[in-house]
């Protein structure tokens, strides 16, 4: 059942929005929690009346069942490092809001009102960086969501940053909220899945997207700039090789250039017979690929990120406990939901689509700063003083070591499974690794689309070719330059870069 999408992802965890309960939901989850209280009680489960991991070839005693729980929450609050970013943790909870729902864990109904009201009032766990294998789900970083719905560890409030962190218990309190009480296997519920890593995924994906919409209609105005021939977008041309991406890449260039004044037609030039003299031709006849073959280069990108759409949002609404509690089949299913493959091999999929993203930004960047390519605009886009000034000389310097480290960051980390476990976990995900790697490219990348809008709006004034822009390209020169003025001498630029970065998300 889908009860989380990535719009809900946008509205709730980066909106603020409250998220509301679907209709009946919790009516099922009951269903399934009275079906395992009673399945349970004459039987062997995994979690329920054995220890977990290796250890659950030894049975616990029925009077130890609910420290069972809270042994598994406090023993695996452990990891370490920098915390994890609000945001993170917040799509954390709200994946695990769509895991429960599921009704396939068994949890009480009572656990996930508990977790909506975390949510809703901006109470946000402390969870350290490190800690997730990415396989029995993000074991570590949950057992810290789990303690703070038990009251204990600390947490943000949202509205009160000022204050730092905060004891959870006292937090309740004021929020009128009581902790989590144990009644089967809540510890177990909360702390297994791939809450974590689905939550920094789904984020990746929202800027992810942003990002490849900003490339696109970035090479219409980079082709706008070089005065390049429109069939590079034409519909023939991309219909001769019917990649899905390519082709809608290619659709919206034309629907962003539809108004172009700046845009060259070859049938109007190179086609009118009046070149048959001329041996050097003034005008490029192709444009550089990273201008010319946008709709080849963004198209794959393009359909990564659909596929990686379609998995984070099956991923949000899948059971990724173990075991499965189905009440409909009135059986309880031992595998392993847990495991984080599918978000994590998605994650090493989109930070390379991104990476080559920032790859083919910074090329376009040195087109424009090029003089010597270009044929057009000063050197570095410098409108001062040469040798005096130095206009974007050093700004290509951060885009460049910027795109740099995200070739670094793009090696697959998917292939990095260790043992470990007492080898009982013999091949796990490294999902949240992934995830979170890929949210470092993806912030590299803002940085190298902040330099290029800036250069880009450098060159439309140096040419003084706003005028002529398509009404979309020229929407964008004049958000630009609410965040960033033009550059008439040297100053200061690493505000300008942020303040870019934030008007731009």
């Amino acid at each position: 059942m889908q009860y989380i999408s990535l719009d809900d992802v946008r509205r709730v965890v980066r909106g603020g929005e409250a998220w509301t309960l679907p209709p009946k939901a919790l009516e099922q989850v009951e269903a399934s929690y009275r079906f395992l209280e009673a399945f349970s009680r004459d039987k062997i489960i995994y979690g329920i009346n054995t220890g977990f991991g290796p250890m659950a070839q030894w049975r616990v005693e029925d009077e130890h069942l609910k420290e069972l729980q809270y042994n598994i929450i406090r023993s695996h609050s452990c990891g370490a490092g920098e915390a994890m970013p609000d945001i993170f943790v917040r799509a954390c909870m709200l994946a695990r809001l769509g895991s429960l729902l599921q009704a396939k864990s068994g949890v009480h109904p009572k656990t996930v009102s508990l977790l909506q009201a975390f949510l809703n009032n901006g109470i946000t766990p402390f969870v350290p960086r490190h800690g997730s294998v990415g396989a029995s789900g993000d074991l570590v970083q949950l057992a810290h969501v789990a303690l703070c719905l038990i009251g204990e560890g600390q947490c943000h409030v949202r509205g009160e940053e000022a204050r730092g962190w905060q004891p959870t218990g006292e937090v309740m309190k004021r929020f009128g909220l009581q902790p989590m009480h144990i009644h089967i296997r809540e510890g177990l519920c909360v702390t297994n899945g791939t809450s974590m890593m689905t939550g920094i995924a789904a984020v990746n994906q929202l800027q992810a997207e942003r990002l490849l919409d900003l490339h696109i209609l970035a090479a219409v105005w980079m082709n706008e700039i070089a005065g390049s021939y429109d069939d590079l977008m034409a519909e023939p041309l991309q219909q001769a090789r019917p990649h899905e991406g390519q082709i809608e890449v290619a659709r919206r260039m034309r629907e962003l250039s539809a108004d172009s004044q700046c845009l060259q037609q070859r049938e109007h030039t190179l086609y009118d017979g009046t070149h048959t003299d001329e041996k050097v031709f003034s005008h490029k006849v192709q444009p550089y690929y990273s201008l010319r073959c946008t709709p080849q280069i963004m198209g794959p990108i393009l359909e990564t990120l659909r596929n990686a759409r379609r998995v984070i949002e099956e991923e949000l609404n899948s059971a990724s406990d173990n075991p499965i509690v189905d009440a409909e089949t009135q059986n309880v299913y031992h595998g392993g939901n847990f495991h984080g493959d599918y978000i994590s091999l998605e994650q090493d999929k989109v930070k390379i689509a991104l990476t080559r993203m920032a790859m083919t930004g910074e090329r376009q960047l040195n087109y424009l700063m090029h003089d010597r390519i270009n044929g057009i605009l000063p050197p570095f886009l410098n409108r001062g003083q040469l040798g005096l000034n130095y206009g974007m000389q050093a700004l290509q310097f951060t885009a460049t070591s910027t795109t740099a480290e995200c070739q670094t960051l793009s090696m697959p980390n998917y292939v990095h499974s260790i043992p470990n476990n007492n080898d009982n976990q013999d091949i796990v995900s490294m999902g949240t690794n992934t995830a979170l790697i890929t949210a470092q490219v993806i912030d590299n990348v803002w940085q190298v689309t902040a330099v290029l809008m800036m250069a880009l709006a450098e060159a439309t004034d140096c040419l003084n070719i706003r005028a002529q822009l398509s009404s979309a390209t020229r929407s964008m020169y004049d958000r630009v330059r609410a965040f960033v003025a033009p550059i008439e001498g040297d100053r200061t630029y690493y505000q300008d870069l942020q303040n870019l970065i934030n008007g731009l998300q």
